[in-house]
């Protein structure tokens, strides 16, 4: 099903490697954040609810 790359197959298939990569990270590091985002926000809710 994969086409005939002919001699620039190492190109493209690092191309898309490279670009899968960093779809990845880039997915990671916004869940990393939004993590750390919503510790922060809890915190912040908490400390409310205490002083309040």
């Amino acid at each position: 099903m994969m086409p005939d790359l002919g001699k620039y197959a190492f190109a493209v298939l690092a191309s898309y490697a490279v670009s899968l990569a960093l779809i990845v990270a880039l997915v990671g590091l916004s869940i990393a954040r939004a993590r750390r985002i919503r510790a922060e926000l809890e915190k912040v809710e908490e400390r409310v609810k205490r002083n309040g």
